[in-house]
């Protein structure tokens, strides 16, 4: 029982960045649909989506089920790996951007700000997909540098320009 638990809740390394972009693409689509319908239950996809991919990949994720077992066989199984550390820190980054919507939504009762801040987290999502930049790998490659994350947490991770 813990060895699956324990293949349940693991974060790939590497990660599939044609996978990582397919999510990234359904992010982003699924936080416009939200800011143009005002219909912010789907946020909670949103943050489900986001903890499901931080405590175990694509495996809990319905967003990266269907990346890596429905578009990407039909693209023909295309792959570039990457590091697996910084893709879990983006969507750590994501957790927290759609948790604060939710707070400013919900219990602030201010929905401007909360999709101010969804639509930051659109942009990002963007970058990801259109462009293959990752703001959140982006950043790590910088907290290793200051020696917030530590190297051994990802010693190819410190050398990867993102």
């Amino acid at each position: 029982m813990a060895a699956l638990l324990k293949g349940i809740f693991s974060f790939p390394h590497p990660v599939n960045e044609v996978a990582a972009r397919l999510v990234a693409a359904m992010v982003f689509i699924l936080t416009l649909i939200i800011i143009f319908t005002d219909n912010y239950v789907l946020t909670m996809f949103l943050v489900y989506g986001f903890l499901a991919r931080v405590l175990t990949g694509p495996t809990l994720s319905p967003m990266g089920l269907v990346a890596t077992k429905v578009i990407v066989p039909i693209l023909g199984n295309p792959k570039k790996l990457v590091a697996g550390p910084p893709k879990r820190f983006a969507q750590t980054v994501g957790l927290v951007f759609t948790s604060v919507a939710i707070v400013f939504i919900y219990v602030v009762e201010d929905s401007t700000t909360g999709e101010i801040i969804l639509g930051v987290l659109a942009t990002f999502a963007l970058m990801e997909s259109a462009l293959g930049f990752c703001a959140g790998c982006f950043m790590f490659g910088f907290l290793i540098k200051w020696g917030v994350i530590p190297e051994d947490v990802c010693e190819r991770c410190a050398n990867l320009t993102y």
